[in-house]
């Protein structure tokens, strides 16, 4: 049935086109990307500042390690390195690190040290200890270094005392050079 004439109403339900029917909407266009320069060079540079820093901390602990790392490549390079931490420094956490873990008798060098302690006390001086040259020796188990070791006595900068003594060290290859034995010779 038509609507009567002058009537407002244009459509009838009857005469909408089914949606089935209707042309798909056209699709809205891709939104153009903004361009993002600083955003960019921002994760670069970040990226590259990561990676530098990453590699400045693995050098630095390697440098690190190698600088603190007691030096017991030869023998008598460890026996220096033992004198100097035990009789001069009077380091035994130190010299523990130049010395044999278990076996060994250090006992006449510790009772040489507790003798220098003992006379700064009496005698209220300064006792110090050095060395000459060391001199490598092999030997069956390893080598054995032996050197001069001067003891010296001095209170108000005026030397009281002095006395040479020869001793021997077995030095043996575990880990590095290390002093497993101190004797006084002669």
């Amino acid at each position: 049935m038509q609507p009567p004439a002058g009537s407002q109403v244009s459509r009838v339900p009857a005469q909408r086109t089914p949606p089935e029917q209707l042309a798909p909407p056209a699709p809205a266009p891709a939104p153009a990307r903004p361009k993002r320069p600083v955003r960019t060079v921002l994760t670069v540079v970040a990226g590259v500042l990561a990676v530098l820093c990453t590699v400045g901390g693995v050098v630095g602990f390697v440098l690190y390690d190698r600088a603190t790392a007691p030096d017991r490549s030869a023998p008598d390079v460890v026996v220096d390195n033992y004198l100097r931490a035990f009789l001069v420094d009077r380091n035994d956490t130190k010299a523990g690190e130049f010395a044999c873990k278990s076996e060994g008798n250090l006992d006449a060098l510790r009772g040489l040290r507790a003798e220098m302690e003992q006379r700064e006390v009496n005698f209220n001086v300064v006792v110090r200890a050095g060395w000459g040259p060391l001199t490598r020796v092999e030997d069956g188990e390893g080598e054995s270094v032996t050197t001069t070791l001067t003891i010296s006595s001095s209170a108000d900068g005026q030397t009281r005392s002095s006395r040479r003594e020869d001793w021997q060290f077995r030095v043996v290859e575990r880990d590095g050079w290390r002093v497993c034995e101190a004797s006084k010779v002669g």
